[in-house]
C-alpha cells in the first residue's frame, strides 16, 4: 500500500501518533560495515563522497536495500558547513582534522556565515535525488551538528579528550564564545532549512559532545544557540531530533529546547527517560552500539526488553545510542531490524 510521508512510521512516532510498531534506522547506516560502502569508498575520498550526489545518493540507499531500515539519511557529515564558513577540513583514519583551529577573537571574526545553496548545493542535489529514488517508500532524514559540538572541532582542530580549548574560552571570553555560537547557529538555520526545501522530512541535529558539559554549562553554553536553530526551521512543519550522546544529565532541558524527539544513548535506562520527558516530546534510542555484536538471539531479546520498557507509550523510535560500529556483522544489523518489525505482533497500535 502506498503512502504519504506524513503516514510514514517514522514521521507519526516523532508526532507521537499511533503506529503498527516503532519505526527504525542506523545512525552511521551507511557505512564501513557494509562490504558495499567499502567498494566505493576504495575508490574515493570522503569529502568527495559527501560532495558527488550521485555517491551520496548510492550510499544511503545502500542500508535500505540491504538492511531493511524505515528511513534514509542523507550521507554527509556534520562539518560540511564549516568549510564553507572558512575553515580547512580534512579526514583520516582517525577522523577529522581543522588545521587552522580558532584560537582568537580575530579568528571568529573572520569565520563568514555563508548561504547555503551557493556553498554546499551538492547537499540539496543529494537530498532530492534520493527523495525522488525513494519514491515516498521512506522518508528522508537530513541532519546538521550542533552548534556546541561544531565549536568543539573548530576551537580544539579535531576531537579532543578533555575539551580544554573549547572550555577554555568558554570561561575566559564567553562573549567571543557567544559570537562563534551566533555565527554557527545563522550558518545551521540555513543550511537545515535547505535540506529541508530539498525535501528532507525530518531533521536531527546532533550534539556529540555536549555530555562533556555539566547541566550548568549546557543550558549557558550549548542550548541556547541549539534552541535558536530548531525555533529557526519549526515554521517548515518538520520535525526535529535532537540527539545528544551523554544527555542523561539534561534530559529535561533537551525535552523543553522545541524538538519533537530527544535521541539518547545507553547510559540511561529507557522507561527512566520516558519518565524524565513525559509527554512533550518523543524519544529515540537507546541499544548500546556493542549490542551488536552479539548473537542474533541476544539482539532480538535484547530489542524485546527495550520495547517492553516502553510500556505501550506513544513516541519511540528505535535506534543505536550511537554509530553504529565498522566491524559489526552486517547480519547483526539485519537481525537488529527485523526484530524491530517482529514487533508489529506484540505492540499495541
Amino acid at each position: 500500500m502506498s503512502q504519504t510521508t506524513s503516514e510514514h512510521r517514522l514521521i507519526r512516532a516523532a508526532r507521537r501518533q499511533p503506529v503498527d510498531r516503532p519505526p527504525v534506522w542506523i545512525m552511521r547506516q551507511a557505512g564501513r560495515y557494509m562490504p558495499e560502502f567499502r567498494a566505493i569508498r576504495s575508490k574515493v575520498d570522503f569529502l568527495t563522497l559527501c560532495k558527488t550526489p550521485d555517491l551520496a545518493i548510492e550510499v544511503s540507499m545502500q542500508p535500505v536495500e540491504h538492511i531493511g531500515v524505515d528511513a534514509a539519511i542523507i550521507f554527509s557529515d556534520i562539518l560540511i558547513p564549516v568549510e564553507p564558513m572558512g575553515m580547512a577540513v580534512r579526514f583520516d583514519d582517525k577522523g577529522p582534522h581543522l588545521d587552522n583551529p580558532l584560537r582568537s577573537v580575530a579568528d571568529i571574526e573572520r569565520l563568514r556565515v555563508p548561504v547555503a545553496s551557493e556553498t554546499v548545493p551538492f547537499l540539496g542535489e543529494a537530498i532530492s535525488g534520493l527523495k525522488r529514488e525513494l519514491a515516498g517508500r521512506l522518508p528522508v532524514i537530513g541532519f546538521c551538528g550542533a552548534p556546541w559540538t561544531l565549536a568543539a572541532y573548530m576551537v580544539e582542530g579535531g576531537g579532543s579528550k578533555n575539551y580544554s580549548h573549547i572550555k577554555g574560552l568558554m570561561y575566559t571570553d564567553p562573549a567571543a564564545f557567544h559570537r562563534l555560537m551566533d555565527k554557527l547557529a545563522d550558518t545551521l538555520i540555513d543550511y537545515l532549512r535547505l535540506q529541508i526545501a530539498a525535501g528532507a522530512d525530518i531533521v536531527q541535529i546532533f550534539e556529540s559532545w555536549g555530555g562533556y558539559l555539566s547541566p550548568r554549562d549546557y543550558r549557558e553554553f550549548a542550548l541556547p544557540a541549539t534552541k535558536r536553530i530548531i525555533a529557526g526551521v519549526k515554521d517548515l512543519g518538520k520535525p526535529v531530533i535532537l540527539y545528544m550522546n551523554g544527555a542523561g544529565h539534561v534530559l529535561a532541558d533537551l525535552a523543553d529546547s522545541g524538538a519533537d524527539v530527544v535521541g539518547i544513548d545507553w547510559r540511561i535506562e529507557l522507561a527512566d527517560a520516558f519518565a524524565a520527558v513525559g509527554d512533550r516530546v518523543a524519544l529515540q534510542g537507546n541499544m548500546d552500539p556493542c549490542r551488536l555484536y552479539g548473537s542474533p538471539e541476544s539482539i532480538r531479546a535484547e530489542v524485546r526488553r527495550l520495547a517492553s520498557s516502553v510500556a505501550g507509550r506513544p513516541g519511540h523510535i528505535f535506534n543505536l545510542g550511537h554509530g553504529i560500529l565498522p566491524d559489526v556483522p552486517v547480519a547483526h544489523a539485519q537481525a537488529f531490524v527485523r526484530a524491530v518489525q517482529e514487533l508489529a505482533d506484540v505492540v499495541p497500535v
